[in-house]
């Protein structure tokens, strides 16, 4: 066969190939069978509206998701500057003032943005819709532990912070309760729990979400332990260091197998704890020798890795 001819040849299949030809199959698009199905598709049967009730259920459960993690997030920012306002606590002429300001917007979240979570949890399982507010409450958790530190010296128990967060009926107005479609009620109804037999609902905060925020409480406490050395408290620095150290030993009996985040808060725990023990080492040796307005500076500059593998965790 000619060079032109077998050349013409190819051409040939690859036109054909370009044009849609594929071994003498058409192949229908999705949408094309998509769109034959829902014509050819009765509404009425039991099979179709079982699954138009689960997408309308999944719907429901996708808005309420979201509409937790949007709380969540004002809750988050909302605790970080509580937590800024409480490291501004330097002087003891400001102390009552900055505690009640941090005390009222603490309050404040939990009369609004909990109250709203709570209210959304209402007749539901909390661990369905826990992630959505994990991060918001253990912020909440770790601002309102280091309020109370400042205020009492101790430690806010998680019973406590659970029994802020309980509501009752009476607490919601009735204009509230009027937002949910038919459908949406009718889905609650049947999802709905024994969790508010009593008349009661909550914002449930889970054990694990309490201690990841003492975790974190321990890394404001460190800082708090620096700026004590920076204004010249000494003994406050003493004191922070052994309640850290308190808070460490309680986490030595916690099992965090399997539990990625735990494994990585206690190993900043552990780095927190190391930087306050030298620092009051540095302060019980050198403390004499060192102006008390330079002290911050010549622990921050003897700050290293000071930690040894002796307690087992990995």
């Amino acid at each position: 066969m000619p060079y032109q001819e077998r050349g013409h040849g190819r051409r040939g299949r690859s036109d054909r190939k370009h044009n849609g030809y594929h071994g003498g199959r058409n192949k229908h698009g999705v949408g094309d069978k998509a769109q034959e199905f829902l014509e050819t598709t009765d509404t009425s049967s039991p099979v179709i509206k079982s699954f138009q009730q689960y997408a309308s259920e999944l719907d429901f459960k996708h808005d309420k998701f979201e509409r937790i993690v949007k709380l969540s997030r004002d809750v988050t920012i909302e605790s970080k500057r509580i937590i800024f306002l409480l490291h501004t606590l330097d002087r003891e002429s400001k102390r009552d003032a900055i505690l009640a300001e941090a005390s009222s917007r603490l309050t404040q979240l939990v009369n609004t943005h909990f109250k709203a979570i709570a209210k959304e949890l209402k007749g539901e399982d909390p661990y369905q819709y826990i992630k959505a507010y994990t991060a918001g409450l253990q912020e909440y958790v770790e601002a309102v532990t280091f309020r109370d530190y400042l205020m009492n010296n101790s430690l806010q128990s998680w019973t406590m912070i659970q029994q802020d967060l309980n509501y009752r009926n009476s607490d919601v107005p009735s204009e509230d309760e009027s937002v949910a479609t038919t459908e949406e009620k009718a889905i609650a109804t049947c999802s709905a729990s024994s969790n508010d037999e009593d008349g009661s609902f909550k914002t449930y905060v889970s054990p694990v979400d309490y201690i990841l925020g003492v975790a974190d409480l321990t890394g404001e406490l460190m800082r708090k332990c620096i700026n004590n050395l920076g204004s010249g408290n000494i003994e406050g620095c003493y004191q922070t260091c052994t309640f850290v150290r308190e808070i460490y030993s309680g986490f030595l009996g916690v099992n965090c197998t399997g539990l990625k985040e735990m494994s990585r808060k206690l190993a900043t725990l552990r780095q927190s704890l190391s930087k306050m023990e030298v620092a009051c080492y540095t302060i019980h040796v050198r403390g004499s020798e060192i102006p008390k307005h330079m002290l911050a500076d010549v622990i921050s500059g003897t700050q290293g890795n000071f930690l040894e593998e002796d307690e087992g965790f990995y």
